[in-house]
């Protein structure tokens, strides 16, 4: 009978501990002791997607529309061992450990990780709600606690993210991933030992936040006497995934025709301006930065790219026999009239869009696309996506380049880019301009990041600083076909079929990293070797390549494609399905700096110069103007 008392006794702790993850816990002390704690009571699900509801002044978890409350309560009962009555005092966390650097620098004896203060936590939204009183327990009797929480973005209200006064919580949006949570009991002795600056995380010492996760868990505070500390590894998971029916908003001012008339001739119920959008569009029409340096002489031919013939042997006559004088310089376009080229199907709920056709004399190749509205820093982001195939049945390019990235999100004000900087670069500094030369200023601090899925026709090798062309030498005699209509070189034309998945991370050229180096230098991860590819020492990206067939990535109904950006590591996947993926690219801190500032997603069809892709077997110049328009359809986006 006994051994039987025992085991029910031992599955009881274990239904306690379950419930509520797994914990690290000094749950007594000499004097009261922790009985019971529940988290989440108005909430049974382990999951909880991101509420996009009012998400434009910041993501809140769970929101008013998941939980009664807008809150997660909790309750606790705590008892008093002692011979005395107890006054105890209480504070609870939250952090996210998905994607955060280790609480305790594991190098060095009793520290605080030196990016520990870069951890999303929080604690009640009100900084200033320091421990709350428990109430006095009389000797030998229990008190039931019951309270609330929510997860907001800038939990520790810090005033790089206040503009003019408020509060732009949508700053440092909370992350996805798993939650802790911490329960902090004290006595009146106990509460006297904790700093202040843990009480309330939003001071510093010595001019750094201190985690309160690691003060108590491997701190001083690992070690208060009559003090109860309650951890919870995980006790939620948070994703998001936007509604890409819900519509597109458009800022008027990225545009400069919104003076011309006309201007809102494609305004829909579901793309236009207002107030409604404003705050319930989860994507806006991305508007393309042309450099000067873009421009490119194309010959004056439109085709039928794919419903057509053209093939090859047509390429290479436009590649030869056109003069300069005969061609038409352009720059890629982008749109001058919102809402043309891009759709948001609230049925279907997809985006669409579209680069447009060309017509004679009004000659075209505009780029298309959409970038998301609310930001993340860390996440793994995956999209269902049926962009543009890139090749013919003749495998020649039709000049596309799809790209999915990410990239670092901008402030209200005109110039407010110091909310959003990444952190400091302790050798040599980051080029300070996205666009300058090797002669750009270096400097501590830029707020540019940028991730890149960008897929195209182009050699699967790391290029030479001097390129030799790809083509033989020709001669433009139109009869004698052999002289112009020149074979590609075999190691071309064993990828003829496929197109290059180029994987960049822009760490704006910062030396840190111990192995940070120019040229070509293979990167191992998961038994495959990549050969990861910086032009110079002050070139601001570096990439792998990853050779896949045209048709399986855009031949197909859909594709998945997944940035995973962690803390000290980017991982690229794609797949037919999203329990398929496979792994395309990898680059980590050891190599390149990366980004930490909070980003937003876009996804694009655009003409790139090939000037940006030395050894590419076809040049963007010699590729006809679109004689169709070439459509991709975005179908789901998440963030987890």
């Amino acid at each position: 009978m006994q051994k039987y008392k025992l085991v029910i006794f031992i599955l009881v702790l274990l239904v306690f501990f379950s419930c509520n993850g797994d914990q690290k816990k000094q749950l007594k002390t000499s004097d009261f002791s922790l009985t019971d704690l529940n988290i989440k009571t108005n909430f049974t699900d382990e999951v909880i997607f991101m509420d996009y509801t009012g998400a434009m002044n910041g993501f809140v978890v769970p929101s008013i529309s998941q939980t009664e409350n807008g809150c997660f309560d909790f309750d606790f009962e705590i008892q008093n061992d002692s011979d005395k009555p107890k006054k105890l005092y209480y504070k609870i966390y939250y952090q996210n450990e998905s994607y955060k650097f280790p609480d305790n620098d594991e190098n060095s004896t009793g520290n605080q990780h030196p990016y520990a203060h870069e951890n999303f936590y929080g604690s009640w939204e009100n900084t200033d709600t320091l421990f709350k009183y428990c109430g006095q327990i009389e000797s030998d009797q229990k008190l039931t606690i019951n309270d609330k929480f929510r997860i907001v973005g800038n939990p520790r209200n810090e005033d790089k993210y206040f503009y003019n006064g408020e509060n732009d919580r949508w700053k440092r949006n909370p992350r996805v991933g798993d939650y802790s949570f911490l329960l902090v009991i004290v006595d009146e002795e106990g509460l006297k030992k904790i700093p202040e600056y843990i009480r309330n995380i939003k001071l510093l010492k010595d001019s750094n936040f201190v985690s309160p996760f690691y003060y108590f868990l491997y701190g001083e505070g690992k070690a208060l006497d009559n003090c109860i500390v309650s951890y919870t590894d995980k006790f939620i998971s948070v994703k998001a995934s936007p509604d890409l029916g819900n519509g597109v908003f458009i800022n008027e001012s990225l545009y400069k025709t919104s003076q011309e008339p006309g201007f809102e001739d494609y305004y829909s119920c579901n793309c236009n301006t207002t107030d409604e959008l404003y705050e319930k569009a989860a994507v806006s029409q991305f508007i393309h930065y042309i450099d000067e340096s873009s421009q490119f002489d194309n010959v004056p031919v439109i085709e039928d790219f794919f419903g057509g013939n053209f093939t090859q042997e047509e390429y290479n006559w436009l590649r030869t026999f056109y003069k300069t004088e005969d061609r038409i310089t352009v720059l890629p376009q982008t749109p001058s009239k919102p809402c043309q080229t891009i759709f948001s199907d609230s049925i279907e709920n997809k985006i669409v869009i579209k680069n447009p056709a060309s017509k004679f004399g009004e000659w075209q190749k505009q780029n298309t696309g959409m970038i998301t509205r609310h930001g993340f820093t860390y996440g793994k982001y995956t999209v269902k996506v049926k962009l543009t195939e890139l090749l013919n049945e003749d495998f020649v390019w039709n000049g596309i380049t799809n790209a999915i990235w990410l990239i670092n999100q901008g402030g209200r004000g005109q110039n407010e880019t110091g909310w959003n900087l990444r952190r400091p670069c302790k050798k040599k500094g980051y080029m300070k301009t996205y666009w300058g030369g090797r002669e750009d200023e270096r400097v501590e601090r830029v707020a540019y990041s940028e991730i890149d899925f960008e897929i195209l026709k182009t050699v699967p090798y790391c290029p030479s600083e001097k390129f030799p062309p790809v083509y033989g030498n020709y001669e433009a005699k139109t009869n004698q076909v052999k002289a112009w209509n020149t074979k590609l070189p075999d190691d071309v034309l064993k990828d003829k079929k496929n197109i290059a998945v180029c994987c960049t991370n822009w760490d704006m050229a910062c030396w840190e990293p111990k192995n940070f180096s120019a040229g070509c230098h293979s990167v191992t991860h998961n038994g495959k070797t990549y050969l990861a590819h910086r032009w110079e020492d002050c070139y601001r990206a570096v990439t792998t390549k990853y050779m896949a067939p045209d048709d399986e990535l855009f031949g197909r109904d859909y594709y998945y494609f997944q940035i995973d950006w962690q803390p000290d590591k980017i991982i690229w996947r794609i797949g037919p399905e999203k329990n398929k993926l496979y792994e395309v690219g990898y680059i980590d801190n050891t190599i390149s700096m990366i980004p930490d500032n909070q980003m937003l997603l876009i996804i694009t069809q655009e003409f790139h110069n090939t000037r940006w892709w030395p050894g590419s077997p076809y040049l963007q110049e010699n590729i006809p103007f679109p004689a169709k328009d070439y459509v991709g359809e975005i179908y789901e986006i998440t963030i987890e």
